[in-house]
């Protein structure tokens, strides 16, 4: 039988490094990209075919999958993989970000959040102790600490004090998700630094962090509009507060040149609606950049979106024709188009982990950006 959760680091290269989590229903390479299936699909792609691009583990919701079926319905269908038919890790988001921001209507209290359905208005209160209920019913394999991720411009008193009760709620997590039993035997819990830019309470944070002890670690609280410097300057230091022997998962990230940065400072595990939010509204991620499928100057290209790209979609179509498909509103330029990013992603962690192994990260880096920041 496969570990509960094991994770080994096979070589550095610099702050990169490469290495596998090792999990009951299998390996994860890092440095990983993990697709976003929020509503039990990630959009637009069969399974098998997310599979196929290379992705190891994708991401779900508590929040949405709460909502819509519910969590007491997957578990009666027997569980969120049989339920989507994804027999690979899955990690959950714990729905707190999907609550922020209602700190500022007062409706944030230190037991947890009431709130109101997007669908249909019904009231609900998302506390840890639920969160890690909901991800215990969906069957998750990596469990999320439920946190408040404040506006990134808030004063330094108000984030210190949002910081602070996401570290209270990170051990009402923990003891939440130890009292799953079965569950809490065979999957794994992370949890998520917060304290903005700060770097003191960033610190302050993942030593809390720490104390609690947890399989991973996420840094949360980037990707809300702080820009990329911001983000980076950030990560400068983050990554390091936390421990070196244990993953470390950037929330929420991102574009292709924020993955490669954040290698570079050290972070192991990603997710973003990115590539196939991007996908769906007729944007392609190349080698060199990114494309508007759009664009009038494809109408009558026969050549594919990216030379260099080993997808499908590449080996199949043409510029001209995926233009034609967004163009005319059709669903199979969605379908494509996501299917393309989705390997090309797959393909860029792959050119990541390759290089970090032979000692040529900074190379590679330098090479990619070059390319791809050209336009």
């Amino acid at each position: 039988m496969n570990p509960r959760f094991e994770f080994q680091i096979h070589a550095t290269d610099g702050k990169a490094r490469s290495g596998t989590i090792r999990m009951r229903r299998g390996e994860i390479r890092t440095p990983a990209f993990m697709p976003v299936g929020t509503a039990a699909t990630v959009k637009a792609m069969k399974p098998q075919d997310v599979r196929a691009a290379g992705a190891d583990i994708i991401l779900g919701n508590t929040y949405h999958l709460m909502l819509r079926p519910g969590a007491e319905r997957v578990a009666r269908l027997g569980g969120l993989h049989k339920f989507m038919n994804w027999d690979r890790p899955i990690l959950t988001d714990s729905g707190g970000y999907q609550v922020r921001g209602l700190s500022d209507q007062g409706k944030i209290a230190e037991e947890g959040v009431p709130l109101a359905s997007h669908i249909d208005g019904s009231r609900h209160v998302l506390t840890p102790e639920r969160s890690m209920e909901i991800q215990r019913l969906l069957g998750s394999d990596i469990v999320m600490c439920f946190d408040e991720c404040p506006k990134i411009d808030q004063p330094r008193d108000v984030i210190a004090r949002s910081m602070e009760m996401s570290m209270r709620w990170a051990k009402r997590s923990r003891d939440g998700f130890d009292a799953g039993c079965e569950h809490a035997t065979n999957a794994a819990l992370f949890g998520i630094q917060q304290g903005a830019l700060d770097e003191g309470l960033r610190k302050a944070s993942a030593d809390a962090l720490v104390d609690i002890g947890f399989d991973g670690y996420a840094i949360g609280g980037l990707a809300v509009g702080e820009g990329q410097e911001a983000m980076f300057a950030t990560l400068e230091f983050a990554p390091s507060q936390l421990p070196a022997d244990h993953p470390r998962y950037l929330m929420g990230v991102g574009k292709p040149d924020d993955l490669v940065g954040a290698v570079e400072r050290g972070v192991d595990m990603f997710d973003c609606v990115l590539p196939t939010r991007s996908g769906r509204n007729g944007q392609a991620f190349t080698w060199n950049g990114p494309l508007n499928m759009r664009n009038a100057r494809h109408a009558e290209d026969t050549g594919p979106v990216d030379e260099r790209c080993r997808c499908p979609v590449c080996a199949t179509y043409s510029r001209a024709y995926l233009h034609h498909l967004i163009k005319s509103g059709e669903i199979l330029g969605a379908m494509l188009l996501t299917e393309h990013n989705i390997w090309f992603y797959q393909q860029l962690m792959q050119g990541m982990r390759d290089a970090i192994a032979e000692s040529r990260f900074a190379a590679f880096a330098a090479n990619f950006r070059r390319d791809y920041l050209r336009q």
